[in-house]
């Protein structure tokens, strides 16, 4: 199926398996279960490039807007990029004392 017979990041073994694939296009993502190769050692995955063409084509439709064909999932939600930051340095100074 794939042009590698080991990994091409860390010579490790492939093993075809079903993954889960996050895309993103413009504000929304999009979650795709696929066919991969992925590395035993490393976790490498190798996608087909026919999976790969498919993928652009989601994130195009995610980009335009276009979301007939997909079902929602639930809610989505974003935090505070600094919030685990700000979490470890409040337990720095209550360890301390």
């Amino acid at each position: 199926m794939m042009p590698f017979e080991k990994c091409p990041v860390c010579g490790g073994e492939l093993e075809e398996k079903k993954v889960e694939k996050l895309l993103r296009g413009g504000s929304h993502i999009a979650v795709l279960r696929v066919h991969a190769e992925v590395c035993l050692h490393c976790g490498e995955r190798l996608y087909a490039e026919d999976t790969v063409r498919f993928f652009e084509q989601i994130r195009n439709k995610l980009r335009r807007q276009e979301l007939s064909d997909f079902q929602p999932m639930g809610q989505s939600f974003t935090l505070d990029e600094n919030s685990p930051n700000k979490a470890n340095e409040a337990d720095v100074r209550t360890s301390r004392g």
